[in-house]
């Protein structure tokens, strides 16, 4: 019984469904801030609400029944645990702020009920350690850059390079590539013309071989976690096989026994 339950739980009907529910609740968070409507259809919002958080509630429930301690064993599993539980916590608090955090955390359920979103968020978290290192050589090398552009054009656009700090802040927006031309580097390039080597070679450095680094890095860890799937998929494949080849035998073995029976 427990077996036909699991297998129910972690069917396509039932994540699908569970699935509806979540984007269901982003388009309700989403009708909410909107003030005339949200107070129009204050009490439909609010049921639909309780009705969606009442299911989630349900599929908890049914998985802690299911798997008892082995459902904490999954990283998933407690995210999801954390966001219903906490819904339910606040849902009559006056902490009324906190409550719709939770609310709008219910779409990030869609990560653990769609698989290539699962597979990219863990490549993700397997590029952290070299997102860490990526994330201190780019500060080393903000750092440089902040010092020599204060150096030399503090006196020429004080806004933008009068110290350290609004250095720091004029090369975020360099290195965001956001109006760095017409806003920052126009205006110094009129007094210093050799100023196009220092914002071109801080964006090559920075903006590009930086980003192009942690991006390689998440790929290669989706890319990993991509072919251990296949693997394990394969490995089941080959199991399955075994399988039918054993019933083939079986069938085989059984028709001999039959054919004996029959002569005799």
């Amino acid at each position: 019984m427990k077996d036909r339950m699991i297998r129910i739980m972690e069917g396509k009907r039932v994540t699908n469904f569970i699935t509806i529910l979540i984007l269901i609740n982003a388009i309700l968070v989403g009708l909410e801030t909107y003030p005339d409507f949200a107070a129009k259809y204050s009490t439909w919002l609010l049921a639909l609400d309780f009705v969606i958080l009442g299911f989630f509630t349900l599929e908890i429930l049914i998985k802690l029944y299911l798997y008892r301690t082995k459902f904490f064993r999954n990283g998933w599993n407690n995210f999801d645990f954390i966001i219903v539980v906490g819904s339910l916590v606040l849902y009559n608090s006056p902490y009324i702020s906190v409550l719709r955090i939770f609310r709008v955390l219910r779409v990030l359920r869609t990560i653990t009920t769609i698989p290539s979103l699962r597979r990219v968020v863990a490549a993700l978290f397997m590029a952290i350690p070299t997102i860490t290192s990526v994330i201190v050589l780019m500060s080393i090398i903000f750092y440089v850059y902040a010092v020599i552009g204060t150096f030399f054009y503090s006196s020429v656009e004080p806004e933008f390079f009068g110290n350290l700090g609004l250095s720091f802040i004029t090369l975020f927006q360099v290195f965001t590539l956001e109006s760095w031309a017409s806003g920052v580097f126009r205006p110094i390039f009129e007094v210093v013309p050799w100023s196009w080597l220092y914002f071109v070679s801080f964006i090559v450095i920075s903006t590009f071989l930086m980003i192009n680094l942690i991006v390689g890095e998440i790929v290669n860890n989706a890319q990993k976690i991509s072919e251990e799937i296949d693997a394990e998929t394969a490995g089941i494949i080959e199991e399955l096989s075994e399988i039918d080849e054993l019933k083939a035998e079986v069938a085989e073995l059984k028709t001999m026994i039959q054919t004996l029976v029959d002569r005799k």
